[in-house]
């Protein structure tokens, strides 16, 4: 009776190796976003406390909230970025 071939393994390969992926926010982010939080808020403030004294802000009226305001709410969009 004919005898079967015999099967033979193939040598094992390891898989390639990937560049490592990087877990966690950019370095930049957390800061930049207390910043904005910090200077939106300060914005706010000094306008109540002493807007009709500074020129730009006297200039600009009620604008100031809506910027004080814009700078909270991106400080808000980038901490949906943080990790």
């Amino acid at each position: 009776m004919p005898e079967s071939r015999i099967r033979r393994k193939k040598a094992y390969t390891a898989p390639p190796t990937r560049d490592p992926m990087k877990i966690g926010s950019p370095a930049w982010l957390a800061p930049t976003m207390i910043a904005l939080f910090v200077v939106g808020l300060l914005w706010i403030v000094v306008f109540y406390i002493a807007g009709d004294q500074i020129p730009i802000m006297d200039n600009i009226g009620w604008l100031n909230i809506i910027i004080g305001f814009g700078l909270i709410g991106v400080g808000f969009a980038l901490s949906t970025r943080w990790r």
